[in-house]
């Protein structure tokens, strides 16, 4: 597939009040080819286990209305529960002794494994980010990223550039498997146990943030087992019928993202997430990925633009390695 470039620009954003009649704060979502007006201004900080407008951290690049993998998150609460999944880990690259521990040693061992992920419609397309977890070419990442695509792409962090097939999805994690064709020798990642992190334990982030290829930010974890629920992904046929509830293009479409939701269990790191991070690794200081990161708070400000505020949220990796089989069989 033909590699795209992509300029950042500012994010769209999104008003649960103009679209459901609501009182929820305002949900950013990603830049599209023109900046909007200004969007409304946040409510204030919410108190604990009220819920918050949070996004999809997907970068859409939409060459019209409709186009894009994208959805907006309902709420997160402060739920403590249990998270019971346990996995095996998958074993790649470690980071290397001398380094351990640092920022600059788990970005070294851990960039060469993870892709910039473009899914492209006849709507539009967007970016995202995958993990791959086996030489061949498996890559996991978020449902919402690919989810009705036509055409997956995936760019190595070395600037090559394979066509992806989708293997499985689970959309009720928003996690997806996909597998670049005629990859061989890629660097693997390791799955790491989620279920040993603690509150307070440093972590990096890597995606593609706004289209920025192998951006490294880190971070600690915030808090673990927050109850995260979404609106499911809508069909192709309502995206392209204009029923998306985003701004584009100044333009307003009040839509209905359905009334089916999903709730799952997400790590919270202060870990700086924006537009194109979802589906990328969000990585212990042993270089093990613990994390898919999906989601993000990003309150509107006047000049309608968001971004990272703190408040990002991972699709625990216990989580992955638990489905990891459905995916392999073509769950869908």
């Amino acid at each position: 597939m033909t590699d795209h470039s992509h300029d950042p620009q500012q994010p769209w954003t999104f008003s649960p009040d103009a679209a459901h009649g609501g009182a929820h704060g305002p949900a950013a979502c990603p830049p599209p080819p023109a900046r909007p007006p200004a969007g409304p201004v946040a409510h204030g900080v919410r108190r604990a286990k009220r819920p918050v407008a949070l996004v999809l951290a997907v970068a859409v690049l939409a060459a019209a209305v409709g186009g894009g993998a994208a959805t907006v998150l309902d709420r997160v609460t402060g739920q403590e529960t249990a998270v019971t999944s346990a996995g095996v880990p998958i074993n790649g690259t470690p980071v290397a002794s001398g380094n351990q521990g640092t920022v600059a040693g788990v970005a070294a061992a851990v960039l060469p494994s993870t892709v910039e992920i473009r899914a492209d419609t006849t709507a539009g397309g967007s970016t995202g980010s995958g993990v791959i977890i086996t030489s061949d070419g498996e890559i996991i990442t978020n449902n919402h990223v690919i989810s009705g695509a036509d055409t997956v792409s995936v760019r190595l962090s070395d600037g090559r550039v394979l066509t992806a097939d989708v293997v499985g999805t689970d959309p009720g994690k928003d996690l997806a498997l996909i597998k670049a064709r005629g990859a061989k020798g890629l660097t693997a990642a390791t799955l790491g146990e989620s279920g040993k992190l603690a509150v307070g334990e440093q972590v990096v982030a890597i995606g593609s943030p706004e289209g920025l290829s192998n951006t490294v930010t880190s971070g600690i974890v915030s808090a673990l087992h927050r109850d995260v629920t979404i609106a499911e992904q809508p069909g192709r046929e309502q995206r392209q019928n204009d029923r998306w509830p985003f701004e584009f293009g100044g333009q307003q479409f009040n839509g209905d993202t359905g009334d089916r939701t999903t709730t799952y269990q997400a790590i919270q790191t202060d870990a700086s997430l924006n537009p194109g991070n979802s589906g990328g690794a969000l990585i212990n200081m042993r270089g093990e990925i613990i994390g898919i990161n999906s989601a993000m708070y990003s309150p509107a400000g006047a000049s309608g633009a968001a971004g990272s505020v703190g408040l990002g949220f991972a699709i625990p990796s216990d989580t992955v390695t638990s489905v990891l089989g459905d995916l392999r069989a073509g769950e869908r």
